[in-house]
């Protein structure tokens, strides 16, 4: 339950955020939008908007920088990503101004144009207070949207090449919290789901003491890492992990699981009696090599004798049913989870699976989006002047007028989705090194990603096409159809 509270409590600080950068842009939109078409975008406001934008991108670049070795960043890290995201703020909050600059630029420059879109971006241009702070929120939310596909394209990557499954795919696992009578518990509430069905225990030591492997072998790619994945168990713990029931079991040796042709001849294990002993103790045990069922799980199998026999006391680290015995379906571990309750948790290894968390986010950004283009040429609209011009042009005719609602609409969504287009491939793309940077002491290296341009295109081009086609098959408003009717 904390964690989803601490959840929440992110997703509205996140939104409360981003609620204040548009309303932020959107003032200072609205504050320096010029008068009319013909008067100039105030230099003071023009030169902050530059500046702050400006200054964001440098803050997100020397983010970059500071982050695009592939090598372990310490707890600085965090300040870094913290740093970037200000400058991505930062840049937003600069686009309001720009928005008015861009709307003023346009009117000003639309006497080659046909007559329906060059009324169109007059009548926007010609309202700059009015249309450019819903403009600036289609900048915004453009921006955001892109930024977002870049990021969540680039951190799925990076957790895909980084991801080391529990288990074999499709085995069920159920972590044991406890020892003990909630052992037993967690194999009732298995058995009461998936009647019949094995399970095999893999143990851990009770005590918390030194325990280590060393694997006496000359032809292990990487025995370190062999012998940090160890199980500890019986026969079915040995079968599940190789696959093959005739893989040779003895309670005294053990077996190096690997997904390479390997051989192994003795493990030496590195122990103490207690936590105040100075010196370890060892024991050579023989050991044979064996092919993983999985070439992506591996590690050194013990059998649980031999652990016993040092000394230790076992305990119950995971249960696991063996998907070449049975495929838990989603069903059935749901079920078994509200079965467990506090006594363990059901985990079932299906493989990598991307987190699509961001995906309503930017589903609201392009709705916010689209909003803002669509009130800031409902809003230029309502203009008597504007209206008696598009009656005078267009003769009083309902297609036509419903021709300038959609060319209106469609140039404002243009206008805002260009610029915002420009500003999240700007703020996604610098963002993407310190996002993919690694706190770990072992730092993966960066793989490579693909950047979404498709979904981009798809965006800027459909957005403004979707806000005409809402616009030119909206209904004429009252004032549109009493001047048509009186020619006043």
């Amino acid at each position: 339950m904390s964690e989803v509270i601490l959840t929440a409590i992110a997703v509205v600080v996140m939104l409360a955020i981003i609620a204040a950068l548009v309303c932020g842009s959107a003032v200072l939109a609205a504050q320096s939008a010029p008068s009319g078409r013909h008067t100039r975008v105030a230099r003071p406001y023009l030169v902050w908007g530059s500046a702050l934008s400006l200054i964001g991108i440098v803050m997100m670049a020397l983010a970059a920088w500071s982050t695009h070795e592939d090598q372990h960043y310490d707890d600085a890290l965090a300040l870094i990503v913290l740093a970037a995201i200000m400058g991505g703020a930062l840049l937003i909050l600069g686009l309001g101004p720009l928005t008015s600059w861009l709307l003023n630029f346009l009117g000003r420059h639309t006497v080659r144009l046909p007559p329906p879109f060059r009324v169109a971006a007059r009548e926007v241009a010609d309202d700059g207070a009015r249309t450019a702070p819903a403009l600036a929120v289609t900048v915004i939310a453009t921006a955001i949207a892109i930024a977002l596909m870049i990021i969540a394209g680039a951190t799925t990557a990076q957790a895909r090449a980084a991801y080391y499954p529990r288990a074999r795919p499709g085995a069920l696992l159920v972590d044991v919290y406890l020892a003990g009578d909630w052992t037993a518990t967690a194999c009732a509430a298995i058995q009461r789901e998936l009647p019949g069905v094995p399970i095999v225990q893999n143990n851990r030591q009770r005590e918390d003491r030194h325990f280590s492997l060393e694997i006496e072998n000359g032809n292990l790619p990487d025995p370190e890492s062999v012998a940090r994945a160890g199980f500890i168990g019986d026969r079915a713990l040995l079968r599940y992990l190789t696959g093959d029931p005739a893989t040779p079991y003895d309670e005294g040796t053990a077996v190096v699981v690997t997904a390479d042709g390997v051989e192994a001849d003795t493990v030496t294990i590195y122990y103490d009696r207690s936590e105040d002993d100075d010196e370890l103790l060892s024991k050579v045990i023989p050991a044979i090599a064996a092919r993983s069922a999985d070439p992506r799980v591996y590690g050194t199998f013990l059998p649980a004798k031999v652990v016993q026999d040092l000394g230790f006391r076992l305990e119950p680290d995971e249960l696991i049913v063996d998907p070449s015995l049975h495929q838990t379906s989603a069903l059935e571990q749901e079920r078994l989870d509200h079965r467990l309750g506090e006594t363990g948790a059901a985990y079932v290894e299906r493989g990598f699976q991307p987190s699509t968390g961001w995906r309503p986010f930017v589903a609201v950004a392009v709705f916010v989006a689209l909003g803002g283009a669509w009130a800031a040429t409902g809003r230029a609209a309502t203009r008597s002047r504007s209206r008696r011009v598009r009656l005078r042009v267009s003769g009083g005719s309902a297609a036509a007028l419903r021709l300038f609602a959609a060319c209106r609409a469609g140039f404002g969504a243009v206008c805002g989705t260009v610029m915002g287009a420009a500003a999240g491939c700007a703020i996604g793309l610098l963002l993407v090194w310190p996002m993919t940077a690694s706190a770990d002491w072992e730092p993966m290296r960066r793989v490579a990603f693909d950047t979404p341009w498709s979904a981009i295109i798809a965006l800027v081009l459909g957005l403004p096409v979707l806000a005409a086609v809402i616009a030119g098959l909206s209904p004429l408003t009252k004032q549109t159809k009493q001047i048509k009717q009186t020619g006043h």
